[in-house]
């Protein structure tokens, strides 16, 4: 019921880090930093993705406290561990599909077959 949220904190960091830096991800030879907006593209779009599976499955409401889990007590503990067993690996896998991918792309355009 929570798992977006690790993927929305990174997306927003992500977009902060492009938003400063977007002079130097423009020139920078680096793989990884010129990929920065397919990897905000990407959070961002599984955030909002997220967000509609868990409206329609009435984990999320338009009504205070938001989440269904905060109505019973230890809720937000089972939040919490969802966001941990459940939000940072998905996180990180989707970090490390994007690092893959961008670094294949660049190999494939540095041997000149892209």
């Amino acid at each position: 019921m929570s798992c977006f949220i690790v993927p929305m904190a990174q997306a927003i960091v992500t977009s902060a880090y492009r938003k400063v830096n977007e002079k130097a991800i423009e020139t920078t030879d680096s793989a990884l930093k010129k990929q920065i907006p397919a990897l905000e593209k990407m959070l961002w779009g599984g955030t909002v993705l997220l967000i509609v599976d868990h409206i329609l499955n009435g984990e999320l409401t338009w009504q205070y406290p938001f989440f269904t889990a905060l109505d019973s007590s230890g809720g937000f503990s089972v939040m919490l561990r969802e966001m941990l067993t459940v939000g940072v690996p998905m996180s990180l896998v989707l970090t490390g599909i994007w690092a893959v991918w961008a670094i294949a792309k660049a190999r494939k355009a540095m041997s000149g077959s892209y």
